[in-house]
């Protein structure tokens, strides 16, 4: 019996590989902030903020995971008020995009994110709440190895986040030969900033 609730476990976990992938992979606020970040200062000067998601998302799914999701299940204002701190949180990343220029094009250019700054984002962005418990209530169950299952699922979101974030990085810095006057990388950047504002719309009309 042990044995059986076990496999079941183990294939709970197989099958979200599938979820996470599609989700790391399709374009969110993580991935546009990453590729306009490759676009405006380059793949190396992104490695950072790229750092700061590859560990900082993972680390909320495990938190998440041990027991955060039951402390908002009990204190519902708490989710709400961290909803409305993404939304102003992402606003401004948007502003930030829109406005950034290339190294060299003004004094007062934008820098990219830092790893603390790209890590702390982790614990506002909508889809990453949405992702990591959609993971733990859909892929775990709940017996012994539950801990290892939490695990597991930290671990392939982090496997996850090196390609989705390598991926669209090397996006936006490839980029960059096309886009080398000041008009077209302005452009992507106001596209950029319109789809992260974009991705606002499902936190406004989600239920707390």
């Amino acid at each position: 019996m042990i044995s059986a609730m076990h496999q079941f476990s183990s294939a709970q976990i197989l099958a979200s590989i599938p979820f996470l992938a599609s989700m790391g992979f399709t374009p969110g606020p993580n991935n546009i902030m990453i590729a306009s970040s490759g676009l405006n200062f380059g793949f190396r000067a992104t490695v950072p903020h790229m750092l700061g998601i590859v560990l900082g998302f993972p680390v909320m799914l495990l938190t998440v995971g041990i027991g955060l999701g039951g402390v908002f299940v009990e204190f519902p204002a708490l989710h709400a008020a961290l909803k409305y701190l993404c939304i102003a949180y992402l606003l401004y990343l948007a502003w930030r995009i829109a406005t950034a220029s290339a190294p060299g094009e003004g004094q007062r250019a934008p820098k990219p994110l830092t790893f603390i700054q790209a890590a702390a984002f982790q614990w506002v962005n909508g889809k990453g709440w949405v992702i990591a418990l959609s993971a733990v209530a859909t892929y775990t169950v709940v017996d012994s190895t539950l801990p290892l299952q939490i695990g597991a699922l930290s671990a392939i979101a982090l496997l996850v986040s090196v390609g989705s974030v390598c991926c669209w990085t090397l996006f936006g810095a490839l980029l960059r030969q096309y886009l080398h006057t000041q008009a077209r990388r302005r452009m992507f950047n106001y596209t950029m900033a319109a789809l992260l504002v974009a991705s606002i719309v499902p936190v406004l009309f989600e239920t707390a």
